[in-house]
């Protein structure tokens, strides 16, 4: 290996100025892929062709896997065709069908072009499931056996039909008719008498999804069973194909991308950041940037209806912001809270009223410390002469704190309702984010704050 190769990409590129392709492709080979799709990524583009070029046939396509879909587009456009074929051809039917989905057409045109007859018949039958659905995962490379054979017939057909599976950690048992009767581990087989039947081992329950599961069900399923791979059957139990814990971990990664950035107020990007078109990122974006300031309007609809008492007590609007961005910070933190405890199945939706009574008492308390800064700090001001509020000033003081109160319990139970809310209408809770909920919070804020001081200070500043 060239010394420090695996964390930096100078020696790399001292070896391609050198045309030292051979001892590249050494070096290369005793990298996992993934180190070395670390390496391209950290190359220029102009180099990262070199590098991909010294992998072997049968390690390039699992190079390829691991690069990210614009590195991806720009390595196609790198190879001739009959590179492309040979890293199509090394990849697994999972992971070709979705680099010809992410690809842009004018891409996704040359690798069809480049797939063999089987390849393409794969990938049009992957493709003909629903997106984000069980079947768009899945792998046609799995070992099936029969339940008739012994363990020691069912190791030596592993031995001979598992050269091109997915895994081998776990063999599938059919039926004549391709029904999924069990999930047998490698382990049970092995640790299993040789003239024991298959069908008389003893192994876990059998676990599967069907096809047309949604990912994010395929996900729990994985969690849940803590399980490497798992088959995909039909409606009728027919074995399909398998989806292994890598494709689940991808899966993982793009559900938790999706909810915080809906959690931030935006439609999911379904895409990396700068594969995004400017304008589709306008229009994803914009929906809720508009949906949220129409909200805000109400703001100032409520603050001119109490354009009265700020006439008669104009030191009330010097702490708006303070209310306001107070219950619209506990409403943040209480829906983040609630959606991720969802998310991790803490929560059902028959533990609502268990969390309603939890976020009062929090609502409360947290509305008392930072009513009492508030309070503490009008006092002090006043007294050190750094603000004039007027000979009420602990008026306005308990007024400031009384509403904090308010607003922060109003702000917390809001936050933690909603997603309870919205998962018992059928939506996906991580809409109610943290800007819908602090829009909210505003408005109710306002009408919370001057009903205290109506109610504080009639007959003096009112």
């Amino acid at each position: 290996m060239l010394p420090g190769m695996a964390a930096d990409s100078s020696a790399v590129r001292q070896t391609i100025t050198m045309h030292d392709w051979r001892g590249l492709r050494d070096a290369l080979i005793e990298l996992h892929p993934s180190d070395v799709a670390d390496l391209i990524i950290a190359l220029p583009p102009e180099e990262e062709a070199f590098v991909f070029r010294a992998l072997p046939k049968d390690e390039a396509g699992q190079v390829f896997s691991y690069l990210p879909p614009d590195h991806q587009e720009d390595l196609i456009a790198a190879l001739t065709n009959e590179q492309v074929r040979s890293v199509l051809q090394s990849m697994n039917p999972d992971d070709r069908t979705r680099l010809i989905e992410e690809m842009p057409a004018v891409v996704t045109r040359r690798l069809i072009s480049n797939l063999s007859p089987d390849d393409l018949k794969n990938v049009r039958w992957l493709l003909g499931y629903a997106e984000k659905t069980a079947g768009r995962y899945m792998t046609p490379r799995y070992v099936t056996i029969r339940p008739d054979m012994t363990a020691a017939q069912a190791l030596e057909h592993i031995r001979r039909a598992g050269q091109n599976a997915e895994t081998v950690n776990v063999a599938y048992v059919v039926d004549d008719r391709g029904v999924l009767l069990e999930d047998m581990r490698l382990s049970s087989l092995v640790l299993a008498e040789p003239s024991m039947r298959v069908a008389e081992i003893d192994d876990p329950p059998l676990v599967c999804v069907l096809a047309n599961d949604r990912r994010e069900e395929v996900l729990k399923a994985f969690e849940k069973y803590d399980r490497v791979a798992l088959p995909v059957t039909d409606s009728e139990g027919h074995m399909l194909g398998i989806i292994t814990v890598d494709d689940v971990l991808d899966v993982a990664e793009q559900e938790a991308t999706e909810d915080i950035q809906k959690l931030g107020g935006m439609e999911a990007l379904d895409a990396p950041y700068l594969q995004v078109g400017i304008f589709a990122m306008i229009r994803k974006r914009a929906g809720w940037l508009s949906a949220l300031f129409i909200g805000e309007m109400l703001t100032a609809t409520a603050m001119s209806y109490f354009e009265g008492e700020i006439a008669r007590a104009v030191v009330l609007a010097l702490f708006v912001p303070l209310i306001i961005s107070s219950g619209g910070n506990s409403g943040s933190q209480a829906t983040s809270l609630i959606i991720r405890s969802m998310a991790l199945r803490e929560l059902r939706l028959r533990d609502w009223w268990r969390v309603f009574h939890r976020e009062i008492i929090s609502g409360l308390a947290l509305g008392m410390l930072l009513g009492m800064i508030g309070f503490i700090r009008i006092v002090l001001w006043e007294r050190f002469h750094f603000t004039d509020y007027g000979d009420h000033y602990l008026l306005v003081a308990f007024t400031v704190w009384l509403a904090l109160i308010g607003v922060v319990t109003f702000g917390t139970v809001a936050g933690s309702m909603l997603p309870f809310l919205l998962r018992r209408l059928g939506f996906d809770p991580a809409t109610s984010s943290a800007p819908f909920v602090a829009t909210l919070v505003d408005v109710t804020g306002l009408c919370i704050y001057f009903s205290v001081a109506l109610l504080l200070m009639r007959g003096t500043l009112l």
